[in-house]
């Protein structure tokens, strides 16, 4: 059954309505081609789902009657806040893509020293726009509670004044071969975790010291070296297995 996030104010919980707006008509409507009686599921993006049946269906709106709620828990009670340092485009697309499926809450895209992008952070800037879009996109096919957050661009100095907000922070840094994640996050009390994950080129020296001035653990993604695309995935999904939902843990 196709997946839609609405806003609160769209969902009309004393009238059992609801009304989608904005481009998913279009998609609903041309592209899925659905019609009266049809059911969609509806997410109000605060884990709160819906089996609905289309009522109506016009060039701006489609009004669905709520048959049922779900009762599903599909977020993880931790909360993962990846910073990603800027790879190129195509690679932050699968990056945001795999992120959102695994169930990382927030995403944080960061400058650093060997950062090869620039991207304005203005929300009309059409690359922003369309990484948002992807977010959407894998949220809607993953049957997410919740639309992940894309933020930033941050400095790299900003990055740390947000990281320090965290109950622990792990950068992962192809120069430890010791401490794993396991380790890093073993007898800590956490509610929500920062994975500090460098660009193509890596963090550089002074970088990982700075991490570590703030008391992030910097740790080892084993013996071969990841591309940042996939150690990004790799370092959430090691954390998400140890102390949340990923592997059947809760």
């Amino acid at each position: 059954m196709d997946r839609f996030f609405v806003e609160k104010k769209n969902i009309n919980l004393e009238n059992n309505t609801c009304i989608i707006e904005g481009e998913d008509v279009k998609h609903i409507s041309k592209v899925l081609r659905c019609k009266i009686g049809e059911e969609l599921e509806i997410c109000d993006n605060d884990n709160n789902e819906y089996i609905c049946e289309i009522t109506s269906i016009d060039k701006d709106n489609v009004i669905l009657d709520i048959l049922e709620s779900v009762d599903i828990k599909r977020e993880s009670d931790l909360k993962v806040k990846l910073y990603q340092g800027l790879p190129k485009g195509p690679k932050m697309e699968m990056i945001l893509q795999k992120l959102t499926e695994i169930g990382v809450d927030e995403i944080i895209l960061v400058q650093t020293k060997r950062s090869v992008v620039n991207v304005s952070d203005k929300k009309e800037d059409k690359k922003i726009e369309r990484w948002e879009r992807i977010i959407y996109e894998a949220a809607k096919q993953s049957k997410r509670g919740k639309i992940p957050k894309l933020r930033g661009i941050l400095s790299f100095k900003e990055a740390l004044e947000d990281m320090k907000e965290n109950d622990l922070n792990i950068a992962p840094y192809e120069n430890e071969r010791t401490k794993s994640i396991k380790q890093a996050v073993k007898g800590v009390d956490i509610n929500n975790i920062g994975i500090f994950v460098g660009p193509e080129g890596g963090f550089e020296d002074i970088e990982i010291k700075s991490i570590e001035e703030i008391k992030g653990q910097v740790v080892s993604l084993g013996p071969r070296i990841l591309r940042t695309e996939t150690a990004s995935v790799v370092a959430s999904s090691i954390v998400l297995y140890e102390l949340s939902d990923i592997g059947g843990n809760e």
